[in-house]
């Protein structure tokens, strides 16, 4: 058979474990790292619980090579680094080039613990063992990366409970845990046998610009190179699924039980993979993860970074895209509304032609966007902040981790002589689409931020831009409230932020709006 991605097209997939290559050319399209691990592989350690995502049992960590920042016309060194994954939602094929390392894998041939075992063991840090196994892994990824990591700071509790927010434990309560980690962490264990991962070396014999394309034209997992190839596939099978994380594709087969016969994957197309900054904007490709993005976002505005941290876990960050979050066009994803607030336009594209189109302008209404059956998303361009310019972003929830949203709201001002203008205001969670609130925002153009009954009174157009639903996350009247509530607390940060007092002459003006709310 030819196959549509050219002569280099592979049809394996070859990926580390304990220091071996394996490869393998029966991968399913549907096929999950967990279905792998359990029913193939007989690696039981892992185990499968929510099989959503949620609760963390099934995390095991994938190593890649990342290549350094080329500075000076020299390029650091490269390095091994460790991310938490969900196994399973997240799809066998796309382990290609990386290092699988599970719970069954840490401990040596003699029987001798892995550090991280050896502390849980050590604090009483388990009892079931169901969910210890997530546990043990989540605290191998931060392990091995601080014993990577150029400072010799330790992770702290804080930063602790973060990396374990996707770990759901019903025995213990966290606080062994969390000793646990605390004490092994502490100091650096470089001659510690037991720390040694594959170098960088490990991975140059998987180092391949092939395609892979494994399966027939009418069912197959493709993993595109490059973004011609993808192009192409997108021309010949547009009735195929691009994945990019499978945070939420994933659910579609474990949850609602979908076969999904066609899977093109795009996290091995460099161009979608990009992030790069001018003086006027930030451009992040469509296939950019939450948790590779999350520093460049927080340097427009720290409120984004803060709604980040609390999108699904460090499992779902590790994997979740920016440009899935909008192609999937869900009318509560977190991002968009952020992106919407910022003027974003994004590129579509096909094998023939580019376009460009305002954010704003993609959701067309529930489960439609403007994108035709043979595009891809590849571009987000968000305009950075002028100096007189405050992001306000706010995510209600009824819980702080791991919650999807009850109102998303982000709000951008511009302010002079405490009087707003060139205002956007834009919701998720209170439509079918994310969408902006164009009548409150020409009500509050020209407003002065000590005006509260002028705020109040434009405020009150919400009711004309939206008619939010009823479900099982919030009522309709909850909603509405909540983000005629949200404007007034921007107006309280923004009039307390625009205080002659708050910044001496020169001084930045410290920009943290919203953030870290739960209803």
């Amino acid at each position: 058979m030819t196959v549509t991605t050219g002569v280099n097209a592979r049809t394996s997939i070859r990926f580390l474990r304990k220091g071996k290559i394996v490869e393998l050319s029966d991968v399913g399209p549907n096929e999950t790292v967990l279905d792998y691990l359990r029913l193939r592989d007989h690696s039981k350690g892992t185990k499968e619980g929510c099989c959503e995502g949620d609760c963390g049992a099934c995390t095991v960590a994938i190593g890649q090579l990342e290549h350094g920042q080329v500075e000076h016309g020299q390029q650091e060194n490269a390095q091994v680094t460790y991310q938490p994954v969900n196994a399973c939602i997240q799809l066998l094929g796309t382990l290609e080039g990386k290092e699988l390392v599970t719970v069954d894998d840490l401990a040596s041939s003699d029987g001798t613990l892995h550090p991280v075992q050896s502390a849980l063991v050590k604090h009483h840090g388990s009892q079931c063992g169901f969910c210890t196994p997530g546990f043990v892994m989540s605290l191998f990824v931060l392990y091995q990366n601080a014993q990577n990591a150029q400072s010799a700071n330790a992770p702290d509790r804080a930063q602790i409970n973060q990396a374990l927010a996707g770990n759901l434990c019903r025995c213990t309560g966290y606080r062994p845990i969390v000793d646990a980690a605390l004490e092994v962490c502490r100091h650096k264990k470089a001659d510690d046998p037991q720390a040694q991962r594959p170098r960088s070396d490990g991975f140059s014999q998987l180092s391949s610009e092939d395609d892979i394309f494994i399966g027939d034209e009418n069912r197959f997992f493709a993993s595109p190179a490059s973004e011609q190839t993808l192009a192409q596939l997108r021309t010949d099978h547009k009735d195929a699924v691009l994945v990019a994380g499978a945070s939420d594709v994933g659910l579609w087969m474990t949850k609602q039980l979908r076969d999904l016969p066609k899977i093109i994957y795009l996290g091995r197309v460099t161009a979608l993979q990009q992030i790069e900054q001018t003086d006027k904007k930030l451009s992040i490709g469509a296939g950019v993860t939450y948790a590779k993005a999350c520093e460049a976002l927080t340097r427009i505005s720290p409120g984004i970074g803060a709604i980040i941290r609390r999108i699904g876990a460090a499992q779902v960050r590790a994997v979740a895209t920016i440009g899935g979050n909008i192609a999937n066009g869900s009318p509560i994803g977190d991002m968009p509304p952020m992106l919407i607030a910022l003027d974003a336009q994004i590129e579509l594209k096909n094998s023939k032609a580019a376009r460009w189109l305002n954010l704003a302008d993609f959701f067309i209404a529930y489960g439609k966007q403007d994108i035709a059956r043979d595009e891809y998303l590849s571009l987000i361009d968000i305009p950075l902040l002028a100096g007189d310019q405050h992001l306000c972003c706010y995510k209600i929830s009824k819980r702080f981790d791991q919650d999807i949203s009850s109102v998303m709201a982000a709000f951008r001002f511009t302010v002079t002589d405490a009087v707003v203008s060139d205002v956007r205001l834009a919701l998720g969670g209170m439509a079918a689409t994310p969408k902006r609130a164009s009548k409150t925002e020409a009500a509050m153009n020209g407003l002065k931020l000590d005006d509260a009954t002028g705020w109040t009174r434009a405020a009150a157009q919400l009711a004309e831009d939206f008619s939010p639903l009823s479900d099982m996350r919030a009522s309709a009247d909850y909603r509405l409230a909540t983000a005629i509530a949200l404007l007034e607390k921007s107006r309280i940060e923004l009039a307390s932020h625009n205080k002659p007092d708050v910044a001496g002459p020169g001084q930045p003006q410290t920009r943290l709006y919203g953030g870290p709310h739960v209803a």
